[in-house]
């Protein structure tokens, strides 16, 4: 639970200029994904909303499906690697394609249902 955690990495997700998310990722379910996403932090990118249920930034991050599923609830993260996004689920989504599941959104989730054309993400680890 503390950013120095070997099993947990708190990240912090800006909408720059809006508002902050306080996030986890957990090692154990994506290890490689994880450790590619954290050595690449800070991460920072146009911001794109894909229906009612989605948002996410895409990165230079390349890897591999670990444990890939298609259902996803509001409040999970995940890696798409066919275009190598973070994904952040505002609403519960069965996706086409399997992705990484990386972790949890740990505050509150409003912020993402309102994502506007032009807002901009920055995703640092916390302090």
């Amino acid at each position: 639970m503390s950013a120095g955690s070997v099993s947990r990495v708190e990240i912090i997700l800006e909408i720059k200029g809006k508002s902050e998310l306080r996030c986890e990722l957990k090692r154990h379910l994506a290890p490689n994904t994880i450790a590619k996403i954290v050595r690449t932090l800070p991460i920072e990118g146009n911001a794109h909303v894909q229906g009612n249920s989605m948002a996410y930034v895409e990165t230079a991050i390349d890897t591999g499906v670990e444990r890939g599923r298609k259902e996803f609830k509001k409040g999970d993260i995940a890696f798409l690697t066919s275009n190598s996004s973070i994904c952040f689920f505002f609403n519960e989504l069965i996706s086409s394609k399997a992705m990484s599941p990386i972790g949890k959104i740990l505050s509150n989730i409003e912020p993402l249902g309102e994502l506007k054309t032009g807002d901009v993400f920055r995703i640092t680890q916390a302090a």
